[in-house]
């Protein structure tokens, strides 16, 4: 494919829109000005634009016609149109802007023609023809340099342009954000099903009291506090969520009757979640549930955590209508999971369980598909806390995480540290007491009070009160991402112990990522008559 030769009349005009496009591209501008200067170089003088192809060539159609290939390929009529279209958009601008209506008509026009040509194209599954592409891109040319011809002043077409494209990235970071926030509220939201079986779960708590009975004969078991068992525990006010944790993990251990799971969940879930865990079976596993307002031990003269929790301040940075740019720029600290006291209750372990030796701590978007008692017998070679590391990619380094511009981070701490996993650890609580990691805990909480240690979240005060504590477990152990990243290879998968659905993506919402969701699905109890309602509901 080749080009007909350059009129070398407009070779000066030429090299002066070059210049311009050229400066533009120094402006941060993306990928819209960039490809202006790489076509802008090559533009040809209309009369003598369209390229000769071997008439063979022509002749032959592709049976499926890969049509992403097609636009980027160097020798396609549907590349040449695309990047003319995209040449003609650019000066749709600047003609407005100079008040030049006729000309952004005839633009506009031109582009629609182009546009049809393309769609058609895409939809036969053949590529464009020369006798097809010869009028628009033609008539597009002309049109562009008579663009170029009214409006070649330099600075007026800098400034113009730059204008143009600054106002397309504002309009575009704020779509990021907004779209960023609705995700999380609607990963945040109970649907309307769970929300059924919640409502359907607490009236039976109500109705039968000799389910409050059995649920006292289960708090006072002395398997709650045997140290010869595998003890777990998940802090959520997810019925459905925490019950398919404890049945994908007994489902998988060999021995499911060794089990004990502890369960604590809020006053509104509890009595909804005491009904369930006492209405369906797991295989002769200990449960035991409690509510975080059982903890009085827990307020705000003890848990700086809690002391912020309750300030107006702090509440009004999560949840307020303000605008500045720290808000705007980090649209997730508006996320109620990061003012929710359950979220926090993984720094209090060995206080709400003080008589345990070692846990094994679950989030309630996991699910287990491998015997996890092997847990309790690994060499944590003395460390508290046995994770995954997370550091393959660079962004989940400590400095990713932490302000390293304060100097109580950046004496303390290695910015190229690798990040590591909370949703499935093994916790040796007497190391732990015995390094009074909550004291750590504490003291870099008070520290953040104003927030310029880290902006949000669990993991960053954990990267900080378990440094130097964590030992580095198989990745095979726990596989994240099913909540976010629809590339997962599926043999990471299947061989993973846990699989974890952190991010918005959760697997009992809609929008759920389609083929992960069955790994949750598979411990789901769908038999469940109030399931079954809700659901039809």
């Amino acid at each position: 494919m080749r080009r007909w030769p350059v009129d070398h009349r407009r070779r000066g005009r030429r090299r002066l829109s070059s210049w311009i496009w050229f400066l533009l591209g120094s402006f941060s501008v993306a990928g819209l000005v960039l490809f202006i200067v790489q076509h802008y170089h090559h533009q040809q003088d209309p009369s003598q634009l369209l390229l000769e192809r071997d008439t063979r060539t022509e002749m032959v159609s592709p049976p499926h016609l890969n049509f992403t290939e097609e636009v980027t390929s160097a020798s396609s009529f549907s590349r040449q149109l695309a990047e003319q279209m995209t040449l003609a958009k650019a000066y749709v601008f600047i003609a407005k802007e100079h008040n030049n209506l006729h000309l952004a008509w005839e633009l506009s026009s031109k582009i629609r023609s182009c546009q049809l040509l393309l769609s058609k194209a895409a939809m036969r599954g053949q590529p464009i023809s020369f006798d097809e592409a010869k009028p628009i891109i033609t008539g597009l040319s002309a049109l562009i340099y008579k663009a170029q011809d009214a409006h070649y002043d330099i600075a007026t077409t800098m400034m113009t342009m730059k204008s143009h494209i600054q106002a397309l990235e504002e309009r575009a970071n704020a779509a990021t954000v907004q779209t960023t926030i609705f995700g999380q509220l609607v990963a945040e939201a109970l649907p309307k099903s769970l929300h059924c079986l919640t409502i359907k779960l607490t009236s039976d708590w109500v109705t039968e009291p000799s389910r409050h009975e059995l649920a006292d004969e289960n708090r006072n078991s002395p398997r709650l506090v045997d140290n010869n068992l595998y003890h777990f525990c998940i802090f959520s006010d997810n019925v459905i969520a925490t019950s398919v944790v404890v049945n994908s993990t007994v489902s998988n251990a060999d021995h499911p009757k060794q089990l004990v799971f502890h369960i604590v969940t809020n006053r509104v879930s509890y009595k909804a979640m005491q009904a369930w865990f006492l209405s369906n079976d797991f295989k002769g596993s200990a449960i035991e549930i409690r509510s975080v307002e059982e903890f009085s031990w827990l307020n705000a003269s003890y848990s700086p955590v809690v002391k912020q929790l309750l300030d107006t301040d702090a509440r009004a940075y999560y949840f307020g209508e303000q605008t500045s740019q720290d808000t705007i720029s980090e649209p997730k600290v508006r996320n109620p999971k990061y003012l929710s006291l359950l979220n926090h209750l993984r720094f209090y372990i060995p206080e709400i369980y003080p008589q345990l030796e070692k846990i094994v701590f679950l989030d309630d978007d996991v699910v287990v598909q491998k015997d996890l008692t092997p847990l309790f017998s690994l060499d944590l070679h003395g460390n508290v806390n046995g994770a995954v590391e997370t550091c393959l990619e660079a962004f989940h380094r400590y400095y990713k995480y932490l302000n390293f511009s304060n100097p109580l981070i950046s004496s303390k701490f290695d910015p190229q540290a690798c990040g590591w996993a909370f949703g499935m650890n093994v916790f040796d609580l007497i190391a732990w007491r015995n390094a009074n990691v909550t004291a750590r805990y504490h003291y870099w909480q008070d520290q953040n009070r104003e927030r310029t240690l880290w902006k949000l979240g669990t993991l960053p005060p954990g990267l900080l009160s378990f440094y130097g504590l964590t030992e580095p477990l198989d990745r095979r152990w726990h596989v994240l991402g099913l909540g976010y990243d629809v590339n997962i290879d599926n043999r990471l998968i299947e061989t993973a112990a846990v699989i974890h659905y952190n991010g918005n993506m959760k697997p009992w919402l809609k929008l759920a990522i389609g083929r992960y969701k069955p790994f949750w699905l598979k411990f789901l109890n769908s038999s469940h008559p109030y399931l079954q309602d809700c659901v039809t509901a």
